[in-house]
């Protein structure tokens, strides 16, 4: 019994392994989807001018109750990066928001609206694919949960763990050319987007980082899936074999 009994914990071991990697896979992918640190970065923009009492770097005196002859020869002779701050800036695939100078939050718009025309059917390609990978995912965790509970037979199992795998190495495809086609999107958005958004230096954020492990461990879930099939088949037919070379041996010795 004990040598029947090992490849069925281990094909349990597998399934659960798949299942594992499948539902991390569909909680990052939800996670990066509805975040808006895809990339982050910082926009260059010019100091307003202080308003009021307000004092600091981040705006210049100029004209002001409190100014002075001095203060305005100060502002006259600023050139280069004293004119200008940097704000920080992130977006994702919804929108995209950026800090507010000299006040607490963040000033957001939408990402689509921000997008040139031309790119805007790739953007919402790319939506569209992210959504379906979500659901893809999704359905990978109902079979590979439906079949790590279903004991009533093996074939049955093999059928619901082929499809699985199918569903699974869709999912991945899918997620793949949707993160791409973003990339795509945000690169050519920074070059032919708006002037009063377009960042001075950016890089990607931990969205985008989640959002391409989300893809491994999909990936990683689909290959668990056909290693496990695979295994079973094999298993399958050695057992097949044994018991032709049994029946062999019984019908060329036969009883006296």
């Amino acid at each position: 019994e004990m040598p029947a009994s090992i490849p069925e914990a281990d094909s349990r071991h597998r399934a659960s392994a798949a299942f594992s990697l499948s539902f991390l896979s569909l909680v990052f992918s939800i996670t990066a989807f509805s975040s808006s640190y895809w990339c982050e970065g910082t926009r260059k923009v010019a100091k307003p001018f202080c308003k009021g009492d307000t004092k600091g770097d981040l705006c210049i005196r100029f004209n002001s109750p409190e100014g002075n002859n001095s203060q305005a020869v100060q502002y006259i002779w600023e050139t280069g990066d004293d004119k200008f701050v940097e704000k920080k800036f992130h977006a994702g695939i919804w929108y995209s928001c950026e800090e507010m100078i000299n006040e607490d939050g963040e000033k957001c718009r939408s990402f689509i609206s921000l997008t040139p025309a031309s790119d805007r059917g790739v953007l919402w390609l790319s939506i569209v694919a992210e959504l379906l990978y979500v659901v893809l995912l999704l359905t990978g965790n109902i079979l590979m949960s439906v079949e790590i509970c279903y004991y009533s037979s093996v074939i049955d199992g093999l059928k619901i763990n082929a499809f699985s795998a199918v569903v699974t190495v869709l999912a991945g495809l899918l997620g793949m050319v949707a993160h791409m086609m973003y990339t795509t999107v945000f690169q050519m958005t920074v070059n032919l987007g708006p002037e009063d958004w377009r960042p001075h230096t950016w890089d990607y954020g931990w969205s985008y980082g989640l959002a391409w492990t989300s893809f491994a461990c999909c990936m990683a879930a689909a290959v668990t899936t056909i290693n496990k099939y695979t295994k079973t088949i094999l298993e399958f037919k050695h057992k097949r074999r044994k018991l032709e070379r049994s029946f062999r041996i019984q019908y060329k010795l036969p009883d006296p």
